[in-house]
C-alpha cells in the first residue's frame, strides 16, 4: 500500500527491506536514507528527494542512484524492497 500525506505526496518514510532481509534501506522522513546490507550497517548512507512516485539518492561520496514506487514497492536500480510492517 502506498501512503501519501495531507498534501498528496507520496510518503516513503519507513524501513524498506528486500525479500530475503538483506539489504535494508531506512527512508527517513528529514530526506536522509541509511541503507544496511546484510550485517554491515550503514553501508551506504546520503540523502534523497521524492518527485510522485520517483526517488533520486545522492550517496555521501556522490555516488548516484534513482527508484520508484509502484504499487506500494520500491524498485531501487536492480533492488526490489518492500515496505516493512510496522511494529503495534
Amino acid at each position: 500500500m502506498t501512503r501519501t500525506t495531507d498534501d498528496g505526496k507520496v510518503d516513503v518514510a519507513g524501513m524498506w527491506v528486500t525479500a530475503d532481509g538483506h539489504i535494508r534501506q531506512e527512508l527517513r522522513a528529514d530526506g536522509r536514507y541509511d541503507e544496511a546490507r546484510g550485517g554491515r550497517r550503514s553501508a551506504y548512507t546520503g540523502r534523497y528527494t521524492v518527485t510522485g512516485g520517483h526517488l533520486d539518492y545522492v550517496d555521501d561520496t556522490g555516488f548516484t542512484a534513482t527508484g520508484d514506487i509502484r504499487d506500494g514497492v520500491l524498485y531501487h536500480e536492480h533492488l526490489v524492497l518492500y515496505r516493512e510492517k510496522e511494529q503495534a
